[in-house]
């Protein structure tokens, strides 16, 4: 299931990391002007950032922002990724997108908690076909797709492009990578992770600013009792191979 989950990082500001520390120099170096950001070096970047960070000035993050593109995923999905508001979100239309009625997973998200139940799974299915079906049937007795839509699950696959900066990456990543996220947008937030680390000039701020679970983030898991059986352990080594590529 997850991969048909497809995470793209497509775009993001312009030298992110020397664009963080230049506005972070601003609060205490006497000598900063505007000009001094075309001077900012890679190892004004290393000498400067993390230091900052690690007395917890994180504002500075917000100076950077990262778009990407997200398809494959549910509606169910997408409702629990625009909770989170600090962000911007532009996603496929419903009124305006005709679904493909000829294949119900290419159409649908259907969970392998289903799919590991035979009759069960085959059950969705046919309920899922019917209900495309009827979309389909609706759309060519003259119905739009903004009311033929109605019928649809919220197991609909969409894309969506999201927009956030790195101050609120941290926050999403702190509370969608942890093993107690529904596993779809759990899925989307590694995969998001993963896409940055793949990025050499973004890399560093993972470590630096521990993009992360909040059991990264905070050194202990605040689930407590809640806690999944072994996954304290699971989550920070997944965490370490993509922030240090070990």
């Amino acid at each position: 299931m997850e991969g048909r989950i497809k995470v793209r990082l497509v775009n993001y500001t312009k030298k992110p990391l020397e664009t963080v520390t230049w506005a972070a120099l601003v609060s205490y170096w006497e000598e900063w002007e505007s000009e001094a950001f075309e001077r900012t070096t890679e190892r004004d970047v290393e000498m400067h950032l993390p230091r900052v960070l690690g007395y917890g000035h994180e504002s500075i993050l917000e100076h950077a922002v990262l778009t990407f593109s997200i398809e494959g995923c549910s509606r169910v999905c997408s409702h629990q990724l625009v909770r989170h508001r600090i962000a911007s979100y532009t996603q496929q239309s419903q009124r305006y997108i005709k679904l493909n009625p000829n294949d119900v997973e290419e159409t649908f998200v259907i969970p392998e908690s289903v799919k590991e139940k035979p009759e069960l799974y085959e059950k969705w299915r046919k309920l899922m076909q019917e209900a495309i079906e009827l979309y389909e049937e609706s759309y060519k007795a003259g119905i739009h797709q903004e009311d033929a839509r109605f019928i649809l699950p919220q197991a609909v696959r969409t894309k969506i492009v999201v927009t956030m900066n790195l101050r609120e990456l941290k926050h999403f990543f702190g509370l969608r990578l942890c093993e107690r996220t529904q596993w779809e947008l759990r899925e989307v937030a590694w995969k998001m992770l993963e896409e940055i680390a793949r990025n050499e000039e973004l890399r560093p701020i993972i470590r630096w600013a521990k993009l992360g679970p909040r059991c990264v983030q905070l050194g202990y898991c605040p689930e407590r009792e809640l806690m999944p059986k072994g996954c304290l352990l699971r989550t920070k080594e997944r965490w370490k191979k993509i922030a240090y590529g070990d």
